[in-house]
């Protein structure tokens, strides 16, 4: 057996770094909300399904999204992890969001919920299914519509370098880095050696 000198740390969510994005959420005839979320990714590619993962207790948006079946995940820049924050830090019971960030509020295409934006990707869901997982609720939603900015835009599909998003660690939010190999070759030179 080989012993590798690892400090053990027992079960915990230690899968990092994560998207940070903005949730956007609304029943008709009221303000919408806005929920900065860390827990969130792919499932998979064909119907394009994603998932949200929101603690429900206390959390005004989660009531929307249940409600209304739908949701607008909003990828946000590393210059706007301010807002982000601050999108976590208060309730849509209490504030509106949008008037207290200066975010705009814009129509989806196929969904109630708004856009951002000032956020340069938006992506519209339908809710899918949700699976209670304890503290929180897998929110599973089929992508609908993607919107991108064109200045972030190369070869018709977002770019990461121009999108500069936000990732979450460890309670901070971070900048990704530089690109270091493209998927599906970096292995083939590999297997060369």
């Amino acid at each position: 057996m080989v012993k590798i000198g690892k400090v053990i740390n027992g079960p915990s969510t230690a899968l990092f770094p994560v998207p940070a994005v903005l949730v956007t959420s609304c029943l008709e005839g009221s303000d919408p909300d806005i929920i900065t979320i860390a827990w969130t990714g792919v499932m998979c590619s064909d119907p394009p399904v994603v998932y949200i993962s929101v603690r429900p207790v206390g959390r005004h948006s989660y009531g929307l999204i249940k409600e209304s079946g739908e949701y607008v995940i909003n990828i946000p820049t590393a210059a706007q992890a301010r807002v982000v924050d601050y999108c976590g830090m208060v309730s849509g019971r209490d504030v509106n969001k949008f008037k207290e960030t200066g975010l705009h509020p814009v129509p989806a295409l196929h969904v109630k919920a708004p856009l951002i934006a000032e956020c340069p990707v938006n992506i519209e869901c339908r809710l899918f299914r949700t699976v209670d997982c304890g503290s929180h609720q897998l929110t599973i939603g089929e992508v609908v519509e993607i919107h991108a900015s064109r200045d972030i835009v190369t070869d018709g599909k977002p770019d990461t370098e121009k999108l500069d998003p936000i990732v979450y660690a460890q309670s901070s939010y971070w900048r990704v880095g530089r690109q270091l190999a493209k998927a599906f070759s970096a292995g083939k030179e590999y297997r060369k050696r």
